[in-house]
């Protein structure tokens, strides 16, 4: 060990000394001894190793004044250095490390002979860090951090070489570059402990300030771009250091500089979608909603569109579409303005519609897979920018309404099979076709103008009476809008409905009438009783379809009496038989809740105020269906319903249909009604007492949030009051308005809660006039206006009015809770005396029969009783006669005596002397009794 030891000193002061001279030294007399390690396998020779070169003294000696000038003792020094350090930095020396590399790129800027030392040191960092310890990891965890971060800012050196150094050493971060043997027991970091550091470090960020460095220098850039992108697609914290530093809009300016092998712009490109994949979306669209930004993707897209032909450039161009989408989905993005919009709407029509214009003149279509995207893509570019307003106009000059239709048309491809060369594939086909039907939903309610002049519902009813058609067609339903429709043309009938829907919904008279004069309302008639004829193919879309076309029959008939005539009886059939659905069906989760408020919404549309189809709507008992509906649906849909029934209690005829529904366990309409009216009350939070009785006379009908608004602030003139809005929003204006149809008095089946509730069921105008009337003074007294004297006394006898027919209200209720008192009383009473004749007998029975158990099963009480029953005869016998007591005879003078003849009795009748008859005594009445036990 002491040679070794010599040895080094030998070695360090050699390197140090700087000159030829000659130095004389100590030579121990210990000679050198070589140590060999023995192995299993094989022998191998391993010489001690000299000590160590120390950083320290490296930076010593670049910093001395005395020796920085020595620039080939510098560079002996540094390339001892790279070979002392050739497996890898440790982590403890790394803070060292980067001080040399500092002080290597200050002395490169007027010497370039330390560049090639300096790409040395760098090219090491492409080896895992070093520890001696597993410690070290996180003791060393900051130096490691402000270490890297100093490895992005040596790209200010102007050297190409070192810059693309320090490119390679950062990508290597990510590959699985392994440390070589270190004999020292040291051990390379964990793999993923650099990469951790290196998001730590913010060195992402340096490497996007450093473009604007390397404006010369094309392969340096790309490297730099290189190593962009790897570090955005593995890290958000990575995407969102380059964001901070306008990564997004830097790389956008310079993707479209020269480059033959394109690949700065597919790498800008890639750059970009992860930053918008990992990054914050929002930023990079704003970063890129600049004029300049703009112009640089409408040239790469033009620039791919036009010169692409490999595959490769077919995607590029598809991925610079949708980075075009997503910037157009901001409103101010300058998409017009730098006339992109313009021309993109050019191949948004091409190939449906021909064109003089250059831009497509010579565009030709391979109608590939990337061709096919880029058709949807163009497709939903429209409708981002259908959000604008500023672009009608030039969907309007591009005839983009016109090309949707023609692309919606069943084509050949569809109608024949497969298409020949230079066309879409039926699967292509079927895909465009429904993306148009669906972008056309979106645009055409915006553009009516265009919309009727290409005879959009003509070609619409054109479409769907194709749809109903038998014909060899079936849909292959591989694309997103033909979900469902696999095997039929469900999904060309699903969005051609949709489409109509929304042109319906739009109340536009000419639209509506158009429909209605090609015969619209038979054809959708025909078509929903068509489908729901087969409930095996029930699904969501079947129901989203059918719903669909009811509300395009209510938004046809609404208050139109002639054609709510047509509607007609086949229509009311068809409203009939869907309010008959199961209740059961409503939370199937398929849409059957949609298809019935569809149907009574259609109902009240379609069928009410048509006294023809009213008339067969009651003669098929839609009122006890409606009923029926009303008691068994939830709460949601109460509204609608009261409301539709409401409407048709204006006829006549259907008063008698009302009271004569009964539904479970005899409930008739008031009941029903009552029953909603206060569950509304208990949903709103009115205040009732136990017994539904009106609790403050001040505020009879007053509800939660009413009170909760009374500080609030005075309201504008054109805003309804909180008042005023309670009555459209709850049921109670409605169940008092069919109880005014109905009558308040002699209501069939109502107990004495029913009659609390309708005696505040009848009071219900007066109570809200009271309120609002109420609620005008506080607004008064809110903005400090005091009314003049009468108007106050107006006010004041208003509210004393309201309140004292509250009150009255109230001793009625507890006048029909005192004898509903009394009647129960009454009925206890009764109830609890059957019970105790009830309970008497059972005890008599009880007792009679323990008696005769008795007496069958103790002689002893037998011969008690046997007693008692002689007891008994004996004395009901006639007492023997005294013998001084005067005896009467019994018997009346002219009688017969009666004589005991065995067992029967003969009894002679009165003379007729005594009945003033004739004597004769022939007539005898001689009557036979028959003794208790003989026949």
């Amino acid at each position: 060990m002491l040679a070794s030891e010599a040895a080094m000193t030998r070695s360090y002061l050699k390197t140090s000394s700087g000159s030829k001279a000659n130095v004389h030294r100590k030579i121990p007399a210990i000679p050198l001894i070589k140590q060999l390690t023995k192995y299993k396998d094989k022998q191998e020779k391993q010489e001690v190793v000299a000590k160590p070169i120390e950083l320290s003294r490296v930076i010593h000696l670049m910093e001395d004044p005395l020796t920085s000038t020595l620039k080939e003792r510098h560079i002996f020094v540094l390339k001892k250095v790279v070979k002392r350090c050739q497996n890898g930095f440790l982590l403890k020396e790394l803070a060292d490390v980067f001080k040399i590399l500092n002080l290597v790129a200050e002395k490169s800027k007027d010497h370039p002979e330390y560049t090639s030392v300096l790409c040395n040191l760098l090219n090491i960092f492409r080896l895992p860090f070093l520890k001696e310890k597993t410690s070290d990891e996180l003791n060393y965890a900051q130096s490691v951090k402000e270490s890297i971060s100093q490895l992005g800012f040596l790209m200010r050196v102007p050297h190409a070489g070192v810059r693309n150094q320090i490119c390679n050493s950062i990508i290597s971060f990510y590959s699985s570059v392994t440390a070589k043997h270190s004999a020292d027991g040291l051990h390379p970091t964990s793999p993923g402990y650099r990469v951790q550091l290196l998001e730590q470090s913010g060195l992402a960020e340096t490497l996007v300030l450093s473009m604007t460095l390397l404006e010369h220098q094309r392969t340096v850039q790309l490297q730099v771009l290189h190593t962009l992108q790897m570090l955005s697609s593995s890290s958000d914290v990575n995407c969102s250091l380059m964001l901070k530093a306008r990564g997004a809009q830097r790389i956008c300016l310079h993707m479209n500089e020269p480059d033959p092998s394109g690949q700065i712009l597919f790498r800008s490109s890639e750059i970009l979608w992860n930053l918008l994949e990992r990054g914050s979306k929002e930023e990079v669209i704003y970063q890129l909603t600049n004029l300049d930004c703009i112009m640089a993707l409408k040239e790469a897209f033009l620039h791919q569109l036009v010169n692409g032909v490999r595959q490769y450039d077919l995607q590029l161009r598809n991925d610079l579409l949708v980075i075009i989408s997503l910037v157009a989905e901001k409103s101010e993005s300058p998409l017009i303005e730098s006339l992109l919009a313009k021309q993109l709407l050019l191949y948004v029509t091409f190939p449906e519609l021909k064109s003089h214009n250059p831009l497509v003149r010579n565009l030709k279509l391979s109608f590939r897979n990337e061709d096919f995207e880029m058709k949807g893509l163009l497709l939903n570019l429209v409708v981002v920018m259908s959000k604008n307003k500023s672009a009608l106009q030039l969907f309007k000059e591009g005839r983009v309404v016109l090309a949707l239709l023609l692309l919606a048309k069943p084509t050949a491809a569809l109608l024949t099979g497969p298409p020949g060369p230079g066309n879409w594939t039926s699967v292509q086909q079927e895909a465009l076709q429904l993306q148009a039907l669906a972008t056309l939903a979106t645009l055409a309610p915006l553009m009516v103008d265009d919309y009727m002049t290409c005879h959009g519902n003509t070609s619409l009813l054109l479409l769907l009476e194709w749809c109903t058609e038998q014909d060899s067609y079936f849909g292959q339903g591989h694309c997103f809008h033909g979900t469902g429709g696999r095997g039929s043309k469900k999904a060309q009938m699903r969005y051609c409905v949709r489409l109509l829907r929304s042109m319906t919904s739009l109340s536009n008279k000419a639209i509506n009438q158009d429909l209605f004069d090609q015969g619209a309302i038979s054809q959708l008639l025909g078509i929903i009783m068509q489908m729901d004829g087969n409930p095996d193919e029930e699904d969501v879309f079947t129901l989203e379809i059918m719903v669909n076309i009811q509300l395009i029959l209510s938004a046809l008939c609404e208050n139109e009496q002639h054609r709510k005539e047509l509607f007609g009886a086949e229509g009311v059939k068809m409203a009939v038989h869907f309010l008959k659905m199961s209740p059961e069906k409503f939370n199937s989760g398929l849409g059957h809740n949609k298809l019935i408020l569809s149907t009574v919404d259609c109902v009240w549309s379609c069928i009410v105020g048509c006294y023809t189809t009213e008339d067969v709507f009651l003669e098929k008992e839609g009122v006890f269906l409606l009923l029926d509906l009303l008691n068994s649906s939830p709460r949601n849909m109460h509204y609608v319903v009261l409301g539709t029934l409401l409407e048709l209690c204006d006829n006549p005829k259907t008063m008698s249909h009302v009271l004569a529904w009964k539904g479970p366990n005899g409930l008739s309409t008031p009941e029903l009604l009552l029953q909603l009216w206060r569950q509304e009350e208990a949903e709103m939070g009115v205040r009732r007492d136990l017994y539904g009785r009106i609790t403050d006379p001040k505020k009879p009908i007053l509800c939660c949030y009413q009170e909760d608004a009374v500080a609030m602030v005075s309201l504008p003139a054109d805003r309804p009051s909180a008042s005023v809005m309670d009555v459209s929003e709850n049921l109670r204006s409605k169940i008092h308005s069919v109880f005014c149809k109905l009558g308040f008095e002699s209501l069939p089946g109502l107990s004495t809660e029913d009659y609390i509730t309708v005696s505040i069921v009848t009071r219900y105008l007066d109570f809200k006039v009271g309120e609002v009337w109420d609620e005008v003074a506080r607004e008064l007294s809110l903005e400090e206006v005091r009314p003049v004297t009468p108007d106050q006394d107006a006010l004041d006898a208003i509210a004393k009015l309201t309140e004292d027919t509250a009150r009255r209200v109230i001793a009625e209720q507890s006048t029909m809770l005192e004898e509903q008192e009394k009647r129960d009383a009454s009925e206890e009473k009764h109830m609890y005396t059957e019970i105790m004749s009830n309970w008497k007998q059972q005890e008599l029975t009880a007792q009679s029969w323990e008696n005769f158990v008795a007496k069958t099963s103790n002689y002893k009480i037998l011969k008690e009783t046997k007693v008692r029953q002689e007891n008994s005869i004996n004395m009901s016998r006639p007492k023997p006669k005294h013998e001084e007591a005067i005896f009467h005879p019994t018997q009346i003078p002219g009688l017969q005596t009666t004589t005991f003849s065995g067992r029967v009795i003969t009894v002679e009748s009165t003379p007729a002397k005594l009945t003033g008859g004739p004597l004769d005594h022939s007539e005898l009445a001689l009557e036979k009794v028959a003794i208790l036990g003989e026949p």
